[in-house]
């Protein structure tokens, strides 16, 4: 698994040029145990979409975390990561921490005048009143307007905004990455992102989020993933990013090096596991994010 702390030009990138604090390129020598989260902007407030995936330094094998009510909420994950605050904890979320901005000065042109992410997550949270911190909403009122949901929209093109990430990740042949405000198709990360929006807002600021805060030298720290990075680093080509099963992700952990873990596929089931009620579909999904 691989953070976009490994260097400037990860997911999160420009909204560091917005921000008052500036980040640093310091990488953090204290965190000792990491936690990748699947994330969902699904409507509702139960979300089987949700996964959360947890191990410690060295080669033990990743845990899936059981839900504590048997499905994840994105207010359980909220609480999980307040609980943990002061643990030195690595979480890697698969949304986008916020718009673009420096292309058009703006994440939401003529509406408003936010111009760092923090007031961004503040304005989407003030204004969304779906259960559960979801956003769908938020998009829906905003069709056409900043938001592509369909034909009836307009032109697709004119809603596709990048973040300079973004933007260097396709221009170097990474793939494509998907833009905030495209809200339609299994690809989209629209609804996804602006629901972490908020979480983000309700967990400020009791853990730092980088790039937009420097990294901790104790205590917990989020960081947006973008799980394609992993998958190409990991030696895996082009259309499939997706893993199957145990034997596979051993593989691909294997093609990171040494220090990675062995895969879920070698986990006992056990408490802290839900691997037996989740099956195989859902190994990948919760240590990769896809």
């Amino acid at each position: 698994m691989r953070s976009t702390m490994d260097g400037d030009t990860g997911p999160s990138a420009e909204c560091a040029a917005s921000t008052s604090t500036p980040p640093t390129n310091e990488v953090p020598s204290h965190f000792t145990r990491f936690a990748a989260i699947d994330w969902s902007g699904a409507k509702g407030a139960r979300h089987p979409g949700i996964a959360l995936a947890i191990c410690d330094e060295g080669r033990a094998a990743p845990l899936l975390v059981e839900p504590p009510r048997g499905v994840w909420s994105r207010t359980d994950i909220l609480h999980w990561l307040h609980d943990r605050a002061d643990d030195s904890l690595l979480v890697g979320f698969d949304f986008s921490f916020s718009a673009p901005f420096l292309d058009r000065g703006a994440y939401l042109p003529g509406e408003t005048d936010a111009t760092d992410p923090r007031a961004l997550w503040a304005y989407v949270d003030r204004h969304s009143s779906d259960a559960d911190l979801g956003a769908a909403s938020f998009l829906e009122t905003r069709r056409g307007r900043h938001f592509y949901l369909g034909a009836a929209d307009g032109v697709k093109a004119h809603f596709m905004h990048y973040r300079r990430c973004e933007q260097q990740f396709n221009a170097n042949g990474g793939g494509k990455a998907s833009t905030v405000y495209d809200a339609i198709g299994a690809a989209q990360v629209a609804k996804a992102s602006f629901a972490g929006m908020r979480l983000l807002h309700h967990l400020d600021p009791a853990i730092p989020v980088w790039p937009i805060d420097p990294p901790p030298r104790r205590g917990a720290c989020v960081v947006e993933i973008y799980t394609t990075i992993a998958a190409r680093a990991a030696g895996i080509r082009k259309g499939l990013s997706k893993l199957r099963d145990g034997e596979a992700l051993d593989l691909a952990l294997d093609g990171r090096g040494p220090v990675y873990p062995r895969a879920v596929g070698h986990v006992a089931v056990g408490p802290g596991s839900v691997l037996a009620s989740r099956g195989a579909g859902g190994i990948e999904e919760a240590l990769l994010g896809q």
